[in-house]
């Protein structure tokens, strides 16, 4: 897989012609995009089909957990908006994440274990036991020298790539830089060093 293929932009932005003009902007250097709760609750279900005409895959990064039946439902919905990449959350229980997947076999269907805004106090807080490192695989990603942000476990893309990591979501260090393109431009290569 070529390095600029390993990198998924989050379009986080409430706002149609923006995460558009990003996708047309980055198609062709990045390997594809990720829709999450912010732009799909203010732009609805629409947004994935229209960021997926870009002719490159969409993650729609939605964090199911509810009880299976419903996750189903939900699955088999987004099924029809064109995502290739669907999240539930691993604590919906083995039953829950099998009937995404009957639901919508042609996506991989992704497991979020740990939130990557969780460190070792927030879990305790929450009553889980153990180091966040315990529980999940690929941190939050920041290319070297980003802001951290709410972030509190992080890797630059490369240290990912090195830890088994296939695809990175990586948003505002791409989204909010004055040239997008030219930032994702950057990762891939930090990637193909790394």
């Amino acid at each position: 897989m070529r390095p600029e293929e390993r990198i998924f932009v989050a379009l986080d932005t409430p706002e149609r012609e923006r995460a558009l003009d990003l996708a047309a902007r980055l198609a062709g250097k990045v390997g594809g995009f990720k829709v999450g709760l912010e732009a799909f609750v203010a732009l609805g279900p629409s947004i994935v089909h229209d960021i997926a005409a870009s002719g490159l895959p969409v993650f729609l990064d939605l964090k199911l957990h509810d009880i299976p039946n419903t996750v189903a439902g939900a699955a088999a919905s987004a099924s029809r908006l064109g995502a290739s990449f669907l999240t539930v959350h691993a604590l919906g229980g083995v039953e829950m994440m099998r009937r995404a997947v009957e639901a919508f076999p042609s996506a991989s269907i992704l497991a979020v274990t740990i939130l990557t805004s969780h460190d070792d106090e927030s879990l305790r807080r929450l009553g889980i036991a153990g180091p966040p490192g315990d529980a999940v695989v690929v941190p939050g990603i920041r290319p070297a020298g980003s802001a951290e942000n709410d972030q509190a476990r992080i890797a630059t893309p490369a240290a990912a790539v090195r830890a088994g990591a296939d695809r990175l979501v990586i948003g505002r260090p791409i989204t909010q830089a004055a040239d997008p393109a030219a930032a994702a431009e950057e990762i891939a290569r930090e990637i193909a060093r790394g």
